[in-house]
């Protein structure tokens, strides 16, 4: 398989296929911010139902929830994300321009007196930034002192100014299940070890936005909390680590693009016991691992915190509902015995669980998928783009085509189509050579297609084609589906 050193070839593809599209492009575009064209929304869709699959579907420990994107301002009080949910950034001097203090990088030229750096010096968090160089204009050294951004989107929920209320959009899906846990514990049978799974729409006012799908202000997660009884944590925190890069394995993407990346301590979220990402060699540049799904030990810190939060609500009020001037209410002693704690009524013993969360973005999922399964390849003397999906993520799993437009083919192939797209997401193509329909499906992803030619008229047989082998064989009508089903892993 070809290497990918470029993104620009994914990028070219997606916008010639149809997969994803430059938000308001007719207006000059949106920064960091996609549309989903109607092979993309077909492959973003697949990656989450693979997802809910092996997570909810196929597991008798694990639930589902869809919160609302909207949340209480004091869930973002009681998480700490309205406290702590910020990037050190610096502004350039000469341009303006913003950037986030940790994704800046030395001039290879910058000696230690260079004539650009007397505005700075050692900044928040021991940055020395003199050596620098702005990411826009080139400029180095040139640099305002670090100062922290909050990440969260701001809006005013209510008609009237006198009463509007200052709220966020979510920066994560995990709180919506943390303040669900108890809702989810009285209409359900499950016990610990149990999980709660979501995917939704996540928001994000990033500083710095990156490659393409890879890092948007706005993006899709797929977040399980699956909670636990303490002491038995960093046993489950191995089973979901391995859990989930198996997952990414069987789907297709190769082992060698894979690999885990422990967080050190001195990296760790102000939550978390200990965390693993699962990174993917993402062609920016000549290739670059970047995060691809985190799992993380967040220990019982969640629920304890919104236990506070919940004792916080007259405090709010009465600050005006200035989330500012709010203090969380102190730590009962008596904190696992609150709203949020869980009674193990076969130890008789009560406590707040420990939450093991596996957090993967699905946007960056797609492009991982779609990455990998790019390949060019020479076919008679040219060049065959094409997408090797693994089946179940393909967006058009069957493809079907007659020969030519005449002697009965088009009627049976679109008898054939008819029948099969009750079962799997199909495409009817009847316009051009058939080696150009083919292309055309090769660069979309489609596994298999089919065929009505001459030889249909005569024994009731199709070609069905392969994707990645181009091998042909003869299949039965009557025997068609279950051929597919069985090629398509379905």
């Amino acid at each position: 398989m070809a290497k990918i050193t470029k993104l620009d070839d994914i990028v070219a593809l997606c916008k010639r296929r149809g997969f994803i599209f430059q938000s308001s492009e007719i207006y000059g575009g949106l920064a960091s911010c996609y549309d989903y064209g109607p092979l993309g929304v077909e492959l973003k869709n697949n990656v989450k139902r693979a997802w809910w699959k092996a997570v909810v579907q196929m597991r008798d420990d694990v639930v589902g929830l869809d919160c609302s994107i909207l949340m209480h301002p004091l869930v973002w009080k009681a998480s700490g994300h309205a406290d702590k949910f910020a990037d050190l950034v610096c502004e350039c001097r000469k341009c303006n321009t913003r950037s986030r203090v940790d994704h800046l990088k030395d001039g290879p030229d910058a000696g230690p007196v260079a004539e650009h750096t007397s505005h700075v010096s050692v900044g928040a968090g021991g940055w020395d930034l003199s050596k620098k160089v702005c990411p826009a204009c080139g400029a180095v050294g040139q640099f305002t002192e670090p100062m922290a951004f909050n990440l969260m989107f701001q809006t005013q929920m209510g008609a009237n100014v006198e009463d509007a209320m200052t709220v966020f959009l979510r920066p994560e899906t995990a709180q919506g299940i943390f303040v669900n846990f108890r809702n989810v514990l009285d209409t359900t049978r499950v016990k610990i070890p149990f999980g709660i799974a979501q995917i939704g729409k996540s928001f994000r006012n990033e500083v710095t936005t990156k490659a393409f799908i890879f890092r948007t202000r706005e993006f899709e997660q797929a977040e399980l909390e699956f909670f636990c009884e303490p002491g038995t944590d960093e046993q489950w925190f191995e089973h979901w680590r391995h859990e989930r890069f198996n997952w990414y394995l069987r789907l297709g993407i190769r082992k060698e693009n894979l690999r885990f990346r422990e967080h050190s301590k001195d990296e760790l979220a102000h939550y978390a016991k200990a965390c693993v990402d699962i990174e993917y060699r993402f062609p920016f540049g000549s290739g670059d691992w970047q995060e691809l799904e985190g799992i993380a030990n967040r220990t019982d810190y969640d629920l304890r915190q919104h236990q506070r939060g919940m004792k916080t609500i007259n405090a709010w009020i009465e600050s005006g509902k200035d989330l500012s001037k709010v203090t969380l209410a102190p730590e009962a002693e008596d904190y696992q015995s609150g709203p949020l704690s869980y009674f193990d009524d076969q130890k008789r013993c009560r406590y707040i669980p420990y939450v093991i969360e596996p957090s993967a973005g699905i946007d960056r999922s797609t492009l991982a998928f779609l990455v990998d399964a790019y390949d060019e390849e020479e076919v008679r003397g040219e060049t065959r783009n094409l997408l090797r999906f693994h089946p179940p993520l393909a967006p058009i799993k069957v493809a079907v085509f007659p020969l030519v437009n005449r002697e009965g083919m088009p009627d049976i192939a679109r008898n054939i189509y008819d029948d099969l797209k009750r079962y799997f997401n199909c495409f009817y193509d009847d316009k051009g050579a058939i080696g150009r329909r083919y292309r055309r499906q090769d660069e979309a992803g489609t596994p298999l297609c089919v065929t009505v030619d001459g030889q249909t008229l005569q024994d009731q047989t199709v070609t069905v084609r392969d994707r990645d082998s181009m091998e042909q064989v003869r299949v039965s009508t009557s025997q068609l589906k279950d051929y597919l089903r069985d090629r398509l892993e379905l």
